[in-house]
Protein backbone atom coordinates (compact mmCIF):
# COMPACT_ATOMS: atom_id res chain seq x y z
CA UNK A 1 0.00 0.00 0.00
CA UNK A 2 1.14 3.12 -0.83
CA UNK A 3 1.76 6.16 1.94
CA UNK A 4 0.63 8.75 -0.88
CA UNK A 5 1.10 11.89 1.95
CA UNK A 6 4.90 10.92 2.57
CA UNK A 7 5.00 10.45 -1.02
CA UNK A 8 3.75 14.34 -1.37
CA UNK A 9 6.64 15.27 1.47
CA UNK A 10 9.43 13.73 -0.25
CA UNK A 11 8.24 14.94 -3.17
CA UNK A 12 8.37 18.49 -1.84
CA UNK A 13 12.04 17.61 0.36
CA UNK A 14 14.00 16.65 -2.58
CA UNK A 15 12.40 17.65 -5.77
CA UNK A 16 10.98 21.45 -5.00
CA UNK A 17 12.87 22.97 -2.28
CA UNK A 18 16.35 21.50 -3.23
CA UNK A 19 15.68 22.83 -6.44
CA UNK A 20 14.83 26.47 -4.99
CA UNK A 21 11.17 26.26 -4.36
CA UNK A 22 11.10 27.94 -1.00
CA UNK A 23 7.36 30.31 -1.17
CA UNK A 24 5.93 28.12 2.33
CA UNK A 25 2.10 28.27 0.64
CA UNK A 26 3.05 27.10 -2.51
CA UNK A 27 5.30 23.92 -0.60
CA UNK A 28 2.13 23.98 1.71
CA UNK A 29 -0.26 23.17 -1.23
CA UNK A 30 1.86 20.68 -3.18
CA UNK A 31 2.13 19.02 -0.19
CA UNK A 32 -1.53 18.70 0.66
CA UNK A 33 -3.06 18.17 -3.42
CA UNK A 34 -2.93 14.84 -4.23
CA UNK A 35 -1.40 14.37 -7.79
CA UNK A 36 -2.16 10.22 -8.43
CA UNK A 37 -5.96 11.51 -7.73
CA UNK A 38 -5.53 13.14 -11.02
CA UNK A 39 -3.71 10.46 -13.44
CA UNK A 40 -5.15 7.12 -14.37
CA UNK A 41 -5.07 4.60 -11.41
CA UNK A 42 -2.48 2.67 -13.56
CA UNK A 43 0.19 5.78 -13.13
CA UNK A 44 -0.14 6.01 -9.02
CA UNK A 45 2.70 4.14 -8.57
CA UNK A 46 4.63 6.91 -9.79
CA UNK A 47 2.38 9.68 -9.31
CA UNK A 48 5.12 11.82 -7.24
CA UNK A 49 8.18 10.55 -9.81
CA UNK A 50 10.33 13.63 -10.93
CA UNK A 51 8.95 13.55 -14.36
CA UNK A 52 5.95 14.55 -17.28
CA UNK A 53 3.16 12.08 -17.36
CA UNK A 54 0.73 10.92 -20.08
CA UNK A 55 -2.76 11.72 -19.64
CA UNK A 56 -4.47 10.85 -22.82
CA UNK A 57 -5.18 12.47 -25.85
CA UNK A 58 -1.82 13.00 -26.34
CA UNK A 59 -1.42 15.61 -23.46
CA UNK A 60 1.27 14.95 -20.38
CA UNK A 61 1.05 16.23 -16.88
CA UNK A 62 3.99 18.54 -16.05
CA UNK A 63 6.96 17.44 -13.51
CA UNK A 64 6.25 18.93 -9.99
CA UNK A 65 9.16 21.04 -10.35
CA UNK A 66 7.46 22.67 -12.84
CA UNK A 67 3.91 22.84 -11.20
CA UNK A 68 5.73 24.59 -8.34
CA UNK A 69 8.00 26.52 -9.86
CA UNK A 70 5.46 28.23 -12.04
CA UNK A 71 3.00 28.49 -9.03
CA UNK A 72 5.67 30.58 -7.50
CA UNK A 73 6.80 32.79 -10.18
CA UNK A 74 2.90 34.08 -9.89
CA UNK A 75 3.48 35.69 -6.97
CA UNK A 76 0.02 34.65 -5.61
CA UNK A 77 -1.70 36.85 -2.70
CA UNK A 78 -4.68 34.77 -1.64
CA UNK A 79 -7.64 36.45 -3.27
CA UNK A 80 -6.65 36.40 -6.97
CA UNK A 81 -8.27 35.42 -9.72
CA UNK A 82 -6.42 33.37 -12.10
CA UNK A 83 -6.78 32.51 -15.55
CA UNK A 84 -5.15 29.24 -16.28
CA UNK A 85 -4.59 28.15 -20.48
CA UNK A 86 -4.58 24.34 -20.66
CA UNK A 87 -6.29 22.62 -17.79
CA UNK A 88 -4.96 18.98 -18.99
CA UNK A 89 -5.67 17.01 -16.02
CA UNK A 90 -6.57 19.38 -13.26
CA UNK A 91 -3.62 19.16 -11.07
CA UNK A 92 -2.29 22.64 -11.71
CA UNK A 93 -6.02 24.32 -11.24
CA UNK A 94 -5.98 22.31 -8.32
CA UNK A 95 -2.63 23.89 -6.57
CA UNK A 96 -4.04 27.09 -7.76
CA UNK A 97 -6.87 27.01 -6.20
CA UNK A 98 -5.84 26.17 -2.87
CA UNK A 99 -3.99 29.68 -3.06
CA UNK A 100 -6.39 31.36 -5.01
CA UNK A 101 -10.27 32.90 -4.57
CA UNK A 102 -11.24 32.19 -8.09
CA UNK A 103 -8.99 29.89 -10.93
CA UNK A 104 -11.02 29.39 -14.47
CA UNK A 105 -9.23 27.04 -16.71
CA UNK A 106 -9.62 26.58 -20.63
CA UNK A 107 -8.63 23.14 -22.24
CA UNK A 108 -8.93 22.96 -26.08
CA UNK A 109 -9.17 19.01 -25.55
CA UNK A 110 -13.02 18.76 -25.23
CA UNK A 111 -12.25 15.46 -23.53
CA UNK A 112 -9.59 16.66 -20.90
CA UNK A 113 -12.08 19.52 -20.11
CA UNK A 114 -14.76 16.97 -19.61
CA UNK A 115 -12.82 14.84 -17.73
CA UNK A 116 -10.81 17.55 -15.30
CA UNK A 117 -13.89 19.20 -15.02
CA UNK A 118 -15.65 16.79 -12.55
CA UNK A 119 -12.34 15.48 -10.81
CA UNK A 120 -11.86 18.76 -9.46
CA UNK A 121 -15.66 18.75 -8.88
CA UNK A 122 -15.79 15.43 -6.96
CA UNK A 123 -12.55 16.53 -4.82
CA UNK A 124 -14.31 19.38 -3.74
CA UNK A 125 -11.86 22.45 -5.44
CA UNK A 126 -15.43 24.56 -6.07
CA UNK A 127 -13.73 27.62 -6.78
CA UNK A 128 -12.53 26.37 -9.86
CA UNK A 129 -14.55 26.61 -13.32
CA UNK A 130 -13.36 24.93 -16.33
CA UNK A 131 -14.42 25.43 -20.11
CA UNK A 132 -13.29 24.09 -23.39
CA UNK A 133 -12.37 26.17 -25.85
CA UNK A 134 -9.66 27.92 -27.97
CA UNK A 135 -6.39 29.50 -25.38
CA UNK A 136 -6.15 31.99 -27.61
CA UNK A 137 -8.89 33.56 -26.97
CA UNK A 138 -8.39 33.96 -23.27
CA UNK A 139 -11.76 34.30 -21.16
CA UNK A 140 -13.32 37.61 -21.90
CA UNK A 141 -16.47 37.36 -20.29
CA UNK A 142 -14.28 36.53 -16.92
CA UNK A 143 -11.28 39.45 -17.37
CA UNK A 144 -9.71 41.06 -15.94
CA UNK A 145 -7.16 38.61 -13.97
CA UNK A 146 -5.04 39.29 -11.84
CA UNK A 147 -2.57 36.43 -12.62
CA UNK A 148 -2.86 34.11 -15.94
CA UNK A 149 -0.79 31.01 -16.29
CA UNK A 150 -0.16 29.01 -19.99
CA UNK A 151 1.10 25.60 -19.61
CA UNK A 152 1.19 25.16 -23.03
CA UNK A 153 3.72 26.71 -25.38
CA UNK A 154 2.75 29.90 -27.96
CA UNK A 155 5.20 31.15 -30.64
CA UNK A 156 4.40 34.39 -28.49
CA UNK A 157 2.33 35.65 -25.97
CA UNK A 158 -1.80 36.25 -27.42
CA UNK A 159 -2.30 40.10 -27.66
CA UNK A 160 -6.42 38.52 -26.19
CA UNK A 161 -3.93 37.25 -22.60
CA UNK A 162 -2.59 40.63 -22.01
CA UNK A 163 -5.38 42.26 -22.78
CA UNK A 164 -7.19 40.14 -20.50
CA UNK A 165 -4.31 40.72 -17.29
CA UNK A 166 -5.11 43.36 -14.96
CA UNK A 167 -3.05 46.29 -14.10
CA UNK A 168 -0.56 45.32 -11.76
CA UNK A 169 -1.06 41.60 -12.94
CA UNK A 170 1.58 38.93 -13.66
CA UNK A 171 1.40 36.51 -16.00
CA UNK A 172 4.02 33.31 -16.45
CA UNK A 173 4.02 31.20 -19.66
CA UNK A 174 6.71 29.31 -21.83
CA UNK A 175 7.18 31.18 -24.81
CA UNK A 176 8.82 29.81 -28.56
CA UNK A 177 8.47 28.03 -31.88
CA UNK A 178 10.24 25.14 -31.38
CA UNK A 179 10.01 22.77 -28.21
CA UNK A 180 14.02 23.11 -27.82
CA UNK A 181 13.97 26.91 -28.39
CA UNK A 182 11.07 27.67 -25.60
CA UNK A 183 12.05 29.86 -22.68
CA UNK A 184 9.89 29.89 -19.90
CA UNK A 185 8.85 33.99 -19.28
CA UNK A 186 6.82 35.95 -16.93
CA UNK A 187 5.47 39.51 -17.97
CA UNK A 188 4.31 42.52 -15.84
CA UNK A 189 1.54 44.81 -16.84
CA UNK A 190 1.43 48.40 -14.87
CA UNK A 191 0.20 51.21 -16.19
CA UNK A 192 -0.73 50.29 -19.27
CA UNK A 193 3.00 48.86 -20.20
CA UNK A 194 4.59 45.33 -19.98
CA UNK A 195 7.63 43.92 -18.83
CA UNK A 196 9.15 40.94 -19.50
CA UNK A 197 11.60 38.47 -17.72
CA UNK A 198 13.19 35.45 -19.66
CA UNK A 199 13.67 32.72 -16.79
CA UNK A 200 14.59 29.42 -17.91
CA UNK A 201 14.86 27.02 -20.70
CA UNK A 202 11.70 25.02 -20.86
CA UNK A 203 10.24 21.94 -22.96
CA UNK A 204 6.22 22.20 -23.36
CA UNK A 205 3.83 20.45 -25.89
CA UNK A 206 2.88 23.84 -28.59
CA UNK A 207 -0.08 25.60 -27.75
CA UNK A 208 -3.07 24.93 -30.29
CA UNK A 209 -6.05 27.03 -31.77
CA UNK A 210 -9.45 25.31 -31.71
CA UNK A 211 -12.82 27.00 -33.47
CA UNK A 212 -14.61 28.35 -30.06
CA UNK A 213 -15.69 31.33 -30.01
CA UNK A 214 -15.03 33.78 -26.87
CA UNK A 215 -16.74 32.92 -24.00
Amino acid sequence: MINFDSERRRMVDEQLINRGVYDERVLAAMRKVPRHEFLPEALHAVAYSDSALPIGEGQTMSQPYMVALMTELLELKGGDRVLEIGTGSGYQAAVLSVLSREVYSIEIVVELADRSSRRLAELGYTNVHVRAGDGYLGWPGRAPFDRIIVTAAPPSIPQALIDQLADGGILVAPVGESPYRQRLQRYRKRDGGVTVEDLAAVIFVPMVHGSAAPP
